[in-house]
């Protein structure tokens, strides 16, 4: 049965926006090996602040939310911008940077599990749209730079506290739970999980390291 929206303030859904494009014009001003001119940065800030809206609602068959307002566009570029001539003052925000991050990502993966959930997709896929919703930005960005894709980069347990957020929000949603309990459920186990492992430095096993723990298992 399909289920109510998570639906949060124009406001907050801009300042989300706002803070993936700024890190994704942070993250593209620290790389060395990459010359990349100010509209080149702003185009990665762009995609990273809209990339996981976008790819939600291409898997929804649906009409960007991007596209049905001026203001998406306009906000996300400007982060962008300000993120590039300000990096060195964000960087001094690294933490805060960081926990707000961790916000955007447990509200982007809210808002694409319930919006997937509203249009009657099953439970499972539910909870994909709603993990691609939040990192979608991320591998966008590491396509266009050439760059091994962040989700399977060791330490990179961001994708894995969206899946946790986004299964918690659909199996609450199922319980008949309200759908704003759900969404902030959603957010809160996101962003402690994604903080906690930022702070101990938390990751799933290298692909190397199982193999070697099974070669010790059968000598």
């Amino acid at each position: 049965m399909p289920t109510a929206l998570f639906i949060i303030p124009p406001w907050l859904d801009l300042s989300a926006v706002a803070i993936g494009a700024i890190q994704g014009a942070m993250f593209s001003g620290r790389l060395k090996e990459h010359r990349i001119d100010l509209l080149g940065v702003t185009i990665i800030g762009v995609v990273v602040g809209l990339g996981g809206g976008l790819l939600r609602d291409l898997l929804l068959n649906q009409l960007p939310a991007a596209m049905t307002s001026n203001f998406y566009l306009i906000v996300a570029a400007a982060a962008a911008l300000g993120g590039m001539l300000l990096q060195r003052a964000f960087n001094r925000l690294g933490p805060l940077i960081i926990a707000l991050d961790a916000v955007t990502i447990g509200l982007f993966g809210a808002i694409g599990a319930t919006k997937a959930l509203a249009y009657g997709v099953p439970v499972v896929p539910a909870v994909f749209v709603g993990v691609v919703s939040a990192v979608g930005g991320s591998i966008l960005r590491d396509m266009m730079l050439n760059l091994p894709i962040a989700l399977m980069h060791v330490g990179s347990l961001y994708a894995v506290a969206a899946g946790a957020g986004t299964i918690l929000l659909v199996a609450l949603a199922s319980a008949h739970v309200d759908i704003t309990i759900a969404g902030i459920a959603c957010v809160v186990v996101t962003t402690v999980i994604r903080l906690l492992a930022v702070r101990f430095g938390w990751s799933l096993p290298e692909q190397r390291a199982i193999g070697s723990w099974m070669r010790w298992r059968r000598s």
